[in-house]
């Protein structure tokens, strides 16, 4: 597995021949490229840089690179140990630093890691940063510091004050949490879910019982919270006695929820669900990548308020909800993004904002999800030739459907096409030759068969 390079750092498994992974050297130079671009940035910052971990098994390992690194490049080192990523972001801005590092894979197995690279915001890189960072590795033009001018360590959690900043957000109704005694199963990955999460419920007073929360990194299956993956907790909630069963990954900023009865919520409706509970108080607009569902749009426009879509990547939809002054926003994979708070994903304040919203309305989870609209999405994919002009494909279907009546098209990233009752969003892959084909319907036959009818005009430009 080659080493995978974007804006957003880099990431890749642990082991194998030099250069082909994630190795030491290979830390060293991005870190290092990292602290040169965040010195220039901020020539007259705190030359301080915070570095957060989840609990995979090699987080260690990379954790004494970067630190070491940074110490060399003269920076302190202010390690919050195993956090969570909304955690890390909240740190950075908490411990007035220039910028952070949070050492995750996310949803990516367990012999993968990677380097995610935060500003003094708290917030990613900017493509035109990320850019920046990438191109200084490159050319591995980094000066280190002198034995007078290292970087000192030190060892802090924020994790308490995380916390505290979601019970004290205005819509967490704890009051009506507490009073309405949830019982809940949550299922934390082995991960930095089973550090943070037990403490909010606690201040919640809702009633939990923990899964796989052993903090070793040793995921108990496949950490991606989709509904292939989450037989366990799904058999739990099923023996009955339970409200609500919560999932996050191992990083804990993507957040899907199951209802009492065992059967999936749906992780797209995790920020359908939130949002119009902060709509009903705070009408607004809201903010979304291309390929999340519809049904946001739809509960926008519900309360009055105005929809945007943007290019996938939390940088890019964090940076359209500032353009269009969002009140809350996301990503259609169980990420929650509330200004309110702060702009990053963070399954804390999801939970927080789900739970005030379901003991308000006094309902349970499975009716609350049948108030909103019903959507399905298809996911498909196009295989090509290394060879292939990706770009001029989609660009043929572009030419072929803007002058439609009644479809509308957007090529911010990739092509989307929408139908009146429909979508169907191609994007191609950074990494390898397909093309990513989503289709969003009423029933999943429909939304298969638009996505299937387009990847057939796409096959036929290959002929």
């Amino acid at each position: 597995m080659s080493l995978i390079k974007s804006i957003s750092g880099i990431r890749g498994t642990i082991g194998g021949a030099a250069g082909d992974t994630l190795n030491p050297l290979d830390i060293v130079k991005f870190t290092s490229a990292y602290a040169t671009f965040i010195r220039k940035s901020t020539p007259n910052g705190s030359n301080r840089i915070v570095v957060g971990r989840d609990a995979r098994i090699s987080g260690e390992m990379v954790k004494n690179v970067v630190c070491g690194t940074l110490l060399g490049m003269g920076y302190d080192v202010v390690n919050i140990g195993l956090a969570s990523t909304p955690t890390t972001e909240l740190a950075v801005t908490m411990a007035k630093a220039d910028g952070g590092i949070i050492i995750t894979a996310s949803h990516n197995p367990r012999h993968w890691n990677a380097l995610k690279l935060l500003n003094a915001n708290g917030e990613f890189l900017t493509a035109a940063d990320g850019a920046e960072v990438l191109a200084i590795a490159e050319s591995e033009s980094f000066e280190y510091a002198d034995v007078d001018h290292l970087g000192k360590y030190s060892e802090e959690s924020f994790d308490k004050r995380h916390i505290e900043s979601v019970i004290n957000l205005k819509l967490v109704d704890t009051e009506a949490v507490r009073k309405a005694g949830f019982k809940v199963v949550v299922d934390v990955i082995n991960s930095v879910g089973g550090i943070i999460l037990p403490p909010l419920l606690d201040r919640l007073g809702v009633e939990y019982t923990i899964l796989n929360g052993d903090v070793n990194g040793d995921f108990a299956h496949n950490p991606e919270p989709l509904e292939k993956n989450l037989s366990g907790i799904m058999g739990e909630l099923r023996k009955g006695g339970y409200d609500l069963g919560i999932v996050v990954d191992p990083d804990v900023d993507r957040l899907a929820f199951i209802c009492e009865d065992g059967s999936m919520y749906g992780e797209e409706y995790t920020l359908v669900s939130v949002a119009d509970y902060v709509l009903s108080h705070t009408p607004g607009a809201t903010v979304s990548n291309l390929s999340s569902t519809r049904a946001l749009r739809d509960v926008t426009e519900r309360h009055g308020g105005q929809y945007s879509a943007a290019a996938v990547g939390e940088v890019n939809v964090t940076t359209k909800m500032k353009e269009v002054g969002a009140v809350i926003g996301g990503e259609g994979n169980g990420g929650v993004i509330y200004p309110e708070s702060h702009y990053g994903r963070d399954a804390l304040v999801g939970i927080a904002l789900f739970l005030s919203s379901l003991a308000q309305k006094g309902m349970k989870v499975s009716e609350l999800r049948k108030t909103f609209p019903e959507y399905f999405i298809a996911k498909n994919r196009i295989d090509l030739t290394p060879d292939t002009d990706v770009d001029a494909l989609l660009a043929e279907v572009k030419k072929k459907y803007e002058t439609i009546p009644d479809v509308s098209v957007n090529d911010i990233d990739g092509v989307k096409l929408d139908f009146p009752d429909k979508w169907v969003h191609l994007r191609k892959s950074n990494t390898e030759p397909i093309i990513r084909v989503y289709s969003e319907a009423h029933t999943m036959e429909e939304a298969d068969a638009i996505g299937k009818s387009i990847m057939d005009i796409v096959y036929s430009y290959t002929k």
